[in-house]
């Protein structure tokens, strides 16, 4: 029996049921370790998503590129990182984005609580 998630206001946890969801759009997002995969997908992205099976939501949330979405599709942060990469973001512009912040006060922030 599995245990309740833990509701934390403002986060979307990653706990079984959201691998299960977000499987197809992680395991694609794992192949971008993959130079010549970054370059499949970049050279037709609605092929590369048909290829791993995403769902049409999963694939609005490519589209969007926006990382909320991205989460709320089943997505895990570890891999979006892989994603975000091909349009060179990092961890930062990710997590600014998460909080509505620009990159400068997304990393004043994190300086904030060293």
């Amino acid at each position: 029996m599995t245990q309740p998630t833990r509701q934390i206001a403002g986060t979307t946890p990653f706990d079984g049921d959201m691998a299960r969801k977000g499987y197809a759009l992680n395991k694609m997002c794992f192949s971008f370790n993959s130079a010549d995969n970054r370059a499949a997908f970049k050279n037709d992205e609605e092929a590369y998503m048909t290829q791993y099976g995403l769902t049409e939501p999963q694939k609005a949330a490519i589209r969007s590129r926006q990382v909320l979405d991205l989460i709320a599709a089943g997505g895990n942060a570890y891999y979006l990182a892989k994603f975000a990469g091909i349009f060179g973001l990092d961890m930062q512009d990710i997590g600014a984005q998460q909080t509505g912040m620009s990159k400068d006060e997304f990393k004043a922030k994190l300086k904030a609580y060293a």
